[in-house]
């Protein structure tokens, strides 16, 4: 009989370089962290179908999120250092609503994960069980199909079946005082007392406003970014980088079934006052599903809002860079869809906000203003664990916009940077951003300002080109008077 040992040996060896190459985490491969320890004994190297299980590199609709599943489901840490490094936790906090702790056994079960409802999870690590269980594992290829985004991002938003529109909105405010405030191509944007619930329907056939709808896997990787982002907002002592310009997420719910009839009087409400682009959302069916992002209100987008003068101008600039300076030291986050429908602005009696960038307190002039960024659907971050991203390379059509149009040509700029590699890291993308707000500042937006203002707006225009991310970008010197001593 032919023995296999050779050509056994060989896999394990060709599976151990995949995994090696392949991990998104930045600590050292085989090294397992618990609390701040870091326990140095080799893990085995997973087989290549779980490997593939776990990180997905590459975000299409027959597979797993680029995210690690696993890390998904479990409970997250802050970052405590200035370097990037793997949290000992994961990516969602085990004291908000938003999710559970741990996905127990039963429920495991109950969503056809047959391989890992057999470990025990309460005892253990899930990532480090999985690859134990690699060591034997004889299922063929085909198990890949048993993992279901649509469960594990209902265990994300920590329920085990969808929730009904009534039950979600009446959380915030009485049914009748919904409000539709504005619309996208993949949703709605309804006013819930003084938050914002943002409705994407998922998963159906039905084509909404002429587009596919986005799939569980796609949603799941912007919930848990979401919620990446809000860990930002938690100032701590031991924080390195804090802010708190990113809209916060409030809650985060999956539901099925038709509008209900408040939802539909407020879209129609909407439709006569402003003209829906829209279809009428009494089209979809009684198994529709949708994600509900609820978020604080976070004011009118930079299209819509009136600036007064170069000092509010300099003001949105100087809030964003900061913001996007942060983010970037914390997760090298990309936001890659900047556009001036993602900027809320509001004003308030604040003068002063702080930002902390790698350890150092970084307070900035306001105005007056409060600025808010939205919408990370086509955004990139390393968790410390797991890089989420959206893989652009599948929408061409983002980059057949009209030439000239400073929206459509900084895509086009975005996929030069990053050679169309949409996973690695490219803070190059967000300066790309500050650019073209600068554009829309001296093209689209009309306040007080001299010719002297104006030459200073087109000056960094031309600097920005020579900066690589936005923590360059933050000291430049169109910044500089816009510190203030944090000791005032």
């Amino acid at each position: 009989m032919h023995s296999f040992e050779k050509e056994r040996s060989y896999f394990q060896e060709v599976d151990a370089f995949e995994l090696l190459e392949e991990s998104p985490s930045p600590k050292k491969s085989g090294t397992w962290v618990v609390g701040n320890q870091a326990d140095s004994s080799v893990i085995p190297p997973l087989s290549s179908r779980l490997e593939k299980w776990l990180i997905s590199k590459k975000l299409n609709h027959g597979c797993g999120p680029s995210s690690t599943l696993s890390k998904i489901l479990e409970t997250p840490a802050m970052f405590s250092g200035a370097k990037l490094e793997t949290p000992s936790g994961s990516l969602l906090h085990n004291n908000s609503s938003m999710c559970p702790s741990l996905i127990c056994k039963n429920d495991l079960e109950r969503h056809g994960h047959s391989q890992l409802s057999k470990l025990e999870l309460k005892d253990e690590d899930l990532e480090a069980a999985v690859r134990k269980l690699s060591l034997n594992s004889t299922c063929d290829t085909s198990d890949d199909d048993h993992w279901n985004p649509f469960a594990t991002l209902l265990a994300v938003c920590g329920q085990t079946a969808p929730s009904n529109f009534v039950d979600v909105f009446s959380k915030f405010c009485a049914p009748n005082d919904i409000i539709k405030i504005g619309e996208g191509t993949f949703g709605e944007a309804f006013k819930a007392g003084n938050y914002v619930c943002k409705v994407v329907p998922i998963d159906g056939d039905l084509r909404v406003n002429g587009e596919v709808q986005k799939r569980s896997e796609e949603l799941l990787e912007e919930a848990v970014l979401s919620q990446t982002l809000n860990r930002l907002r938690e100032c701590k002592d031991d924080a390195c980088n804090a802010c708190t310009t990113f809209i916060r997420t409030i809650d985060l719910r999956v539901c099925q079934g038709t509008y209900d009839v408040e939802l539909i009087r407020a879209w129609e409400d909407w439709d006569e006052k402003n003209g829906s682009e829209n279809d009428h959302p009494k089209e979809f069916p009684e198994k529709q599903c949708y994600v509900v992002f609820v978020l604080e209100h976070g004011g009118k987008d930079l299209e819509g809002f009136v600036l007064l003068n170069f000092d509010e101008a300099r003001s949105l600039l100087v809030q964003v860079t900061a913001a996007l300076a942060v983010a970037e030291a914390a997760y090298e986050f990309e936001h890659r869809d900047l556009h001036w429908g993602n900027i809320l602005l509001s004003r308030n009696d604040s003068r002063m906000l702080n930002f902390m960038l790698e350890g150092k307190h970084i307070n900035v002039k306001t105005f007056g203003l409060c600025i808010f960024i939205i919408d990370f659907t086509l955004s990139r971050i390393n968790t410390g664990q797991d890089i989420l991203f959206l893989d652009l390379s599948s929408d061409p059509y983002l980059f057949k916009g009209p030439k000239g149009d400073k929206q459509s040509e900084t895509y086009r700029k975005m996929k030069e940077v990053t050679e169309d590699y949409w996973e690695g890291s490219f803070p190059k993308t967000n300066v790309l951003w500050l650019v073209y707000l600068v554009d829309i500042l001296l093209l689209k937006k009309s306040f007080e300002r001299s010719s002297k203002d104006e030459r200073e707006l087109r000056s960094l225009k031309k600097r920005l080109d020579k900066y690589g991310s936005a923590k360059e970008a933050i000291f430049d010197p169109f910044f500089a008077d816009l510190f203030v001593d944090s000791a005032l």
